[in-house]
């Protein structure tokens, strides 16, 4: 990976932690109260997810203009596959971990970063359980990366 590469990858993160942490993401009560709908109820994630969804509408949209991409010979997409038994059951198994957390990877990778101790037992319960999962599952192939 070039220089420009590594430049443009961590200045993107940056700022995807900067707008986690501006938005209250990173704090797992906001979360969960937007999941809680018996509760007193926390809209700010629906309004944070729309913004997501419009700024990667745009996003797309210069992409598809695109013949390729800047830093780049070729867009490396992964190939599209069929909804599986897999597929559901790890999107439920992340969903339930995400609802009972209130975190999910990026959140937490970003809430680490400036020391929330929510966030670093998160992530060392993450690292456990995708080794087991690759202990059991040795034979499973990695998704493809974008």
């Amino acid at each position: 990976m070039n220089v420009a590469r590594l430049i443009v990858s961590l200045a993107a993160g940056l700022v995807f932690g900067f707008g986690l942490a501006l938005s209250g993401m990173l704090d797992p009560s906001r979360v969960r109260g937007f999941l809680d709908v018996t509760g007193p109820w926390d809209p700010s994630l629906a309004f944070v997810l729309g913004g997501a969804v419009l700024v990667a509408a745009v996003g797309m949209l210069i992409v598809r203009a695109m013949s390729r991409p800047v830093l780049d010979d070729r867009f490396h997409l992964p190939p599209t596959r069929p909804v599986d038994r897999r597929l559901v059951s790890g999107s439920a198994i992340f969903g339930i971990g995400w609802g009972m957390a209130g975190l999910c990877p990026g959140p937490a990778i970003a809430g680490m970063a400036v020391g929330l101790p929510a966030s670093m037992i998160f992530l060392a319960a993450m690292i456990l359980g995708m080794a087991a999962h690759d202990l059991t599952k040795p034979n499973v192939a990695a998704p493809v990366a974008i």
